[in-house]
């Protein structure tokens, strides 16, 4: 009894190396989980390919079924081997299904099922709620892990940065809105506010007045030092963290 549970927690700890070879505590990184992770990463962008077209066929059904048994099979094992890398025994395993990137693997999956039983219908309120397969990709590549961590870190400062947008897009929506009597309504101003903030643009909608265009130059060159940053500081805080783990690395390999 003992040899069979020995051999099972072996076998777990073994497909946890797989899935997650890049979390282990080892000094060069674990092949097979190196192959599994651009195998999957193949696979999120095969599984995309079927949204490209409107009209279902054969061929898509296809390619979307077999990636999303992938995905199911992915996330079953992910399940079993939690407690590898969440610790916690039991307590893992029970929870894993409510911690973000569970949540990310089910909505992947759900949008499937919708073909084989209307019930499902609910979990599929769109076709878009399968490009968050996409997301998964965050999982197989070591950068883009970096990338989150860094946003994570400057969380408040992005944060701050973005209020400060929000607060004078509806400013100057507001100004225009009152300013303009060509904006029907204050929406059209909140639109043309957000497109002018972020120098974009489209000039669908736009002032017609001296003081409306006037508010809208001051506001496209606001926008651009209010763009330029949350870029400078993501950027900036990517490439040190980016130094810092290819300096890691090299550590490792010597």
């Amino acid at each position: 009894m003992e040899t069979a549970l020995s051999q099972n927690e072996t076998l777990r700890k073994k497909l946890f190396l797989v899935l997650d070879g890049n979390v282990m505590d080892a000094d060069v990184e674990y092949m097979p989980h190196r192959i599994y992770s651009h195998f999957m990463g193949a696979v999120i962008i095969l599984s995309l390919i079927p949204l490209a077209f409107r009209e279902s066929t054969p061929e898509l059904q296809l390619i979307e079924y077999g990636c999303v048994a992938i995905f199911i099979i992915d996330y079953l094992l992910r399940w079993a081997t939690a407690d590898h890398r969440f610790g916690n025994g039991m307590r893992s395993i029970m929870f894993y299904p409510l911690r973000p990137m569970a949540i990310i693997d089910m909505l992947s999956i759900l949008p499937a099922f919708t073909a084989i039983n209307d019930a499902f219908n609910l979990c599929r309120t769109t076709r878009l709620i399968r490009t968050v397969r996409l997301l998964k990709i965050s999982r197989y590549s070591k950068e883009f892990e970096l990338f989150i961590e860094v946003l994570r870190e400057k969380s408040s400062v992005l944060l701050s940065v973005l209020m400060m947008a929000i607060l004078y897009i509806v400013f100057t929506a507001l100004i225009m809105f009152n300013l303009d009597s060509h904006f029907e309504n204050f929406f059209q101003a909140l639109y043309w506010s957000t497109t002018a903030l972020t120098t974009v643009g489209y000039g669908d909608v736009c002032p017609h007045t001296d003081w409306g265009r006037l508010l809208s130059m001051v506001s496209s060159l606001v926008g651009v030092a209010i763009i330029a940053l949350p870029s400078g500081i993501i950027t900036a805080s990517y490439l040190k963290a980016l130094e810092k783990f290819h300096k890691i690395e090299e550590d490792e390999k010597h």
